[in-house]
């Protein structure tokens, strides 16, 4: 009796496995609208971290004109909308009266990475062209910089990541981009103000940095760099060859030198 009772509990078991097992995965969605376009990510998640059958959707006016999955390094690579309040931005980023679609996705780990695909709408072949754009370590702030009534993308200049310490104290120059005509477009030295401003924070952190036992030679780099976008580049170097007095400053300036040409900062 005792041995039927134990086969019948083991077949209940694996009943209910089974039909827990056979339960379709229930996708995950992220939407937006503006106007009469309307946009949507569905994605299934059957483990943590796992995001699968990634689709987007576009409809324009009840038609639906986009319907693909989209590409994936991995699995791991997450749809978001942390940018956004868990929203998918749906908006004119050009001002040719049409609204872009910006599906934003997180690579996985402890910190990066981020891009988006940025789709825009093509009245000629009426479909959708996609631009990527990396964002690194960090995101992005959409933020109607110049109140032009479009939005630029308020970010940071990931080159900086490890560039001459740890993450953790790596200091990151501003850095602002506008899409135009399919096109991602750095206009930084626009916004004076702002570049002022990111640089008084970053010397401050370096201020910091260096009460907590750093050396802030991250803080310095990206300070640096603000100030070669503000044109005062002899003025930053003064200050930062005053202030770093370590051992190694002359290979760490010969470096910093090096990678603010490399990277555009010197011309």
């Amino acid at each position: 009796m005792r041995a039927l009772i134990n086969q019948s509990l083991i077949g209940l078991a694996i009943l209910s496995m089974t039909a827990v097992l056979s339960q379709p995965v229930k996708a995950e969605v992220i939407a937006g609208q503006s106007g009469n376009v309307r946009a949507e990510i569905s994605y299934d998640k059957p483990e943590e971290y796992q995001y699968k059958n990634v689709r987007l959707q576009i409809i324009r006016a009840s038609q639906t004109v986009l319907d693909k999955k989209l590409p994936q390094e991995s699995e791991y690579d997450r749809p978001v909308g942390v940018f956004t309040d868990n929203k998918l931005p749906v908006l004119d980023l050009d001002g040719n009266k049409e609204s872009e679609v910006i599906a934003d996705f997180f690579t996985g780990g402890a910190h990066c990475c981020t891009y988006s695909l940025i789709y825009r709408y093509n009245s000629q072949s009426k479909q959708y062209n996609q631009t990527r754009h990396e964002w690194g370590n960090g995101g992005y702030r959409l933020q109607d910089l110049d109140k032009d009534g479009l939005p630029e993308f308020d970010s940071q200049d990931d080159r900086f990541a490890y560039a001459f310490t740890a993450y953790a104290a790596s200091g990151y120059p501003l850095q602002i981009w506008q899409y135009r005509q399919g096109k991602m477009i750095d206009v930084t030295r626009r916004y004076s103000k702002l570049i002022y401003s990111h640089a008084a924070e970053q010397w401050q952190t370096y201020i910091q940095a260096r009460q907590q036992g750093d050396d802030g030679k991250g803080f310095l780099a990206s300070y640096l760099a603000d100030k070669y976008l503000l044109g005062q580049g002899q003025d930053g170097w003064q200050r930062v060859q005053q202030a770093y007095k370590k051992s190694d400053r002359t290979k760490f300036f010969a470096d910093l030198r090096k990678f603010l040409r490399e990277t555009g900062y010197i011309r």
